[in-house]
């Protein structure tokens, strides 16, 4: 039976158009039947025709224009003549990039409701979503990472020798992170960070470092894993650079790695997914340094589902929108109330 997939994008966030040409991307990527879900700056929701899925149709407000979305239990619900008429779908794809799609809000909005869909569940998102928790989770599951340090907004000062790359806490897609070569122009790249964030992360900075990304997730107890590809950078990916991740759907090239390194790639991702990952899809970004092999970055909703790195994106696509989590089911039955009234007599 063919699946009906709908891609939830838009959110509050930095990366509410990085969302939008995500979705636009994977309208021509995904075989399966679709539909598209839009969450505005208000965070009201809008389902929009196919065609009109164009990067103007949300710049210019024209998606006011179409059916608005009540979320509630089970699923989304579209005000019809005399009563509200349910949306058909099979699963949600989350591709909200940033806050609401990989901080958790989502997520929980969508379990609240009961309603399948592919993307981080809440707790993953906190620890992929927080650059020190990804830290703290990496060394708890024996996964190796840079050594770093956090500042909080109105400090200026680092334990590191220069260069120091700077990162916002708690975002993506490069936005607000600077490479800092000289102690002078420190403050100014805090400033900057601190525009997005009140904490950010400091790494040194170690210039033509390795770097590998690797895709995949886990459907019917086994990983199934895009290429390994060696991003083309030149001191760092930049938000210009990894835009373009975002539309991408041209195949990547596959690098050029030494097959116990490309083992050694997987098994540190097969660590970082489960059991924390399961019912997504993500990307996880690895730097190589000498036999070190340190996570750098896990993408809990990736730049247009990271189609590119995959032989067959849609056979992935669907053997995991098959094999989703199962919620476990509570009975509510009253029992423990029912016997204290009874054993008093009411």
């Amino acid at each position: 039976m063919k699946l009906k997939i709908a891609l939830l994008f838009g959110g509050v966030s930095y990366e509410h158009e990085i969302s939008i040409v995500s979705a636009i991307a994977l309208k021509d990527v995904i075989k399966s039947e679709k539909l598209y879900i839009f969450c505005d700056k208000n965070r009201e929701f809008f389902l929009i025709d196919e065609e009109k899925m164009k990067s103007k149709t949300f710049s210019s407000g024209e998606y006011k224009k179409f059916p608005k979305l009540t979320l509630k239990n089970k699923g989304f619900f579209q005000k019809a003549l005399l009563k509200e008429k349910k949306i058909e779908f099979d699963a949600v794809l989350n591709v909200i990039h940033g806050a609401d799609g990989e901080d958790g809000k989502i997520s929980s909005l969508l379990d609240f409701f009961e309603i399948d869909y592919i993307g981080p569940r809440m707790e993953a998102s906190t620890i992929s979503f927080n650059k020190l928790f990804t830290k703290m989770y990496a060394k708890e599951i024996g996964v190796d990472f840079l050594e770093y340090e956090i500042l909080k907004k109105g400090e200026y000062k680092t334990r590191f020798d220069f260069p120091v790359i700077v990162k916002p806490l708690r975002l993506g897609s490069s936005i607000g992170v600077s490479v800092v070569k000289e102690k002078r122009d420190l403050e100014y790249a805090l400033d900057v960070a601190f525009e997005f964030d009140n904490e950010v992360l400091i790494e040194p900075f170690i210039k033509g470092v390795k770097e590998y990304n690797l895709a995949g997730c886990k459907a019917d107890g086994e990983f199934l894993f895009s290429i390994i590809e060696e991003p083309k950078k030149e001191e760092f990916l930049d938000f210009d650079k990894k835009y373009l991740d975002f539309s991408r759907t041209s195949k990547a090239q596959k690098a050029s790695l030494k097959k116990e390194d490309e083992e050694r790639i997987k098994e540190a991702f097969k660590r970082i997914y489960s059991n924390m990952f399961e019912g997504a899809l993500i990307r996880c970004d690895f730097f190589m340094l000498n036999d070190r092999v340190c996570i750098n970055e896990i993408n809990s909703v990736p730049g247009s589902y990271a189609n590119y790195l995959f032989d067959d994106f849609n056979f992935v696509l669907e053997k995991l929108l098959r094999s989703l989590p199962k919620r476990k089911k509570i009975e509510i039955d009253y029992k423990y109330i029912n016997s204290i009234q009874k054993a008093k007599g009411k």
